[in-house]
């Protein structure tokens, strides 16, 4: 169908609005509004309605609604002072109360060709395929087109070096520049299932940008989010933001990837779907749950040999795993080292890779080598959160606690939703316990066990910086804590085990379990 009014054209199988044939950028979700009070113009429609119709029954404020009425008069010429075509009506909703001329058309035809072919679909690829579209300029200003293109820009960049994701290219994504057309439909024509849309409001030294991540198979929004900011300097606001999008994408993609393997029926599942499967069980950080993901990697390297991806995660499953006190140590750092290797061996650029050969060689007191790798992992992949926290972990084992609380925080800035957040405060409080800022340790451990109340790490920091503190009650109830998550736990086990560059750093950590009350043997 297609509605003609004013000087406009509203054409519902393009889903395209145009003035005077030039193409107006209007949100998916405009477009629906404007189109139900179009069809529906011979009366007037409810706010209910609207909520029912366009987001579908879900929680929606009042600013939220002004805002998308604001935004459909501005689409079609109108504004809230004349309400010549979206009219409202007091204590009862909302009216097109313009002339419309309608015309029915068989199929949306070719941009450019005048036939009715559709265009043809793409078949979707064998890694998981995404497209970024070009975030709409919601400033009311061409000139700032540059900063929302560039958003769009950096993060086709940045999401490229997922290597395991297939990342549609700009030239290809920018074709929907400037045009109302539904992500169902950009999906077909590009071969994706992953949509990743937005917007850029700029307003003075003011900026607001808003993300979201949209599963089009299922049509369901994965992640969302808004971020404002101070616009002091252009170009580090749009890298922070760049990184801020891209950390958080990541682990939802990987999550969502995994939800549709464990759809799968086991004899259909390849070596993707069994690294998804293990990515979330690896994610729970429990002792049942690590050999559970053991179990999906090793499955993953029988089909596929050389899956850099899936060797690296197995080499760090089992390095965590002792490091958690759940396996023996002597056995697991050769059989990570011997993974990681493989993994490096198989794929140099691939990150994961490098990450399972980095915490492999802090576990062989390889120091210098391990934050070499790990610097390494960063520079392949600037965003990958889990990474800063462990290269924090390794920084802060060489007796560098302030670098290595500045990089948990940036995990946890990159990525505050993250499956893994737990540990990235965990490494935090860390941290804070070598700085001696005892009570900023226990607030970091606190917030680590809230996420995973057995994240063993956490009960290990908070127990020796409730010794520290000299407060008997709390060192006692976190000692017993401590004992139900690793229930091996000794002095000798601390003195062996984890590996302190400097012997000052070593004695300060047992010095505050031996004051929360914890004997050599560990009792």
């Amino acid at each position: 169908m297609q509605f003609l009014f004013r000087d406009h054209l509203l054409d519902t199988n393009l889903r395209e609005l145009s003035r005077e044939q030039v193409p107006v950028a209007v949100e998916p979700q405009v477009f629906d509004l404007v189109v139900h009070l179009m069809e529906n113009r011979d009366r007037v429609v409810s706010k209910d309605e609207l909520i029912d119709k366009i987001w579908h029954g879900r929680s929606v404020s009042e600013s939220t609604l002004t805002s998308r009425i604001n935004a459909a008069r501005k689409a079609v010429g109108d504004n809230g002072a004349s309400q010549a075509l979206i009219r409202t009506i007091a204590r009862k909703g909302f009216r097109f109360v313009g002339d419309v001329e309608t015309k029915c058309v068989a199929a949306a035809p070719e941009p450019g060709r005048g036939t009715t072919t559709p265009r043809a679909t793409l078949a979707l690829p064998d890694r998981p395929a995404i497209a970024v579209l070009p975030f709409t300029n919601m400033s009311g200003d061409r000139e700032q087109d540059y900063f929302s293109d560039g958003i769009s820009e950096d993060i086709i960049t940045a999401l490229s070096k997922l290597r395991w994701f297939f990342v549609v290219a700009r030239n290809s994504s920018f074709v929907y520049k400037g045009r109302a057309v539904h992500i169902h439909e950009i999906a077909r024509e590009l071969g994706v299932r992953y949509v990743v849309e937005g917007s850029v409001r700029r307003s003075g030294d003011r900026l607001r940008i808003s993300a979201q991540l949209n599963d089009v198979s299922t049509g369901s929004h994965l992640w969302a989010e808004r971020y404002d900011r101070d616009l002091a300097d252009v170009f580090a606001v749009q890298d922070e933001i760049t990184e801020a999008i891209v950390a958080a994408i990541e682990p939802q993609l990987y999550a969502a990837e995994s939800f549709r393997a464990q759809q799968k029926p086991p004899g259909s599942l390849d070596a993707w779907d069994l690294v998804m499967r293990a990515l979330s069980h690896y994610w729970r950080i429990t002792r049942e749950d690590n050999a559970a993901a053991q179990a999906l990697l090793e499955q993953a390297i029988a089909v596929d040999p050389a899956y850099g991806k899936a060797l690296g995660l197995l080499a760090t499953s089992h390095i965590f795993g002792a490091h958690m006190g759940w396996a023996d140590m002597g056995a697991s750092v050769p059989v990570a080292e011997a993974a990681a290797l493989a993994a490096v061996e198989a794929d140099r650029e691939d990150a994961w890779a490098h990450h399972g050969l980095a915490y492999s060689y802090l576990f062989r007191r390889r120091f210098d080598d391990a934050l070499a790798e790990f610097e390494l992992v960063l520079a392949l992949n600037p965003n990958f959160a889990m990474a800063h926290a462990f290269h924090g972990v390794t920084l802060c084992y060489t007796g560098r606690w302030q670098d290595g609380d500045a990089a948990a925080r940036r995990a946890l800035r990159l990525s505050p939703r993250d499956p893994m957040a737990a540990i990235y405060c965990g490494v935090a409080a860390y941290a804070q316990f070598i700085g001696r800022n005892y009570e900023g340790a226990v607030q970091m451990a606190r917030e680590s066990m809230r996420q995973r109340g057995d994240f063993v790490g956490a009960h290990r920091v908070l127990t020796a910086a409730a010794g520290m503190l000299g407060d008997p009650a709390l060192a006692a109830a976190a000692l017993d804590g401590l004992h139900r998550a690793q229930p091996g736990v000794s002095l000798a086990w601390i003195t062996s085990e984890l590996p302190m560059l400097r012997e000052e750093d070593r004695e300060h950590y047992l010095e505050g379990f031996r004051r929360a009350g914890m004997r050599v043997g560990g009792a």
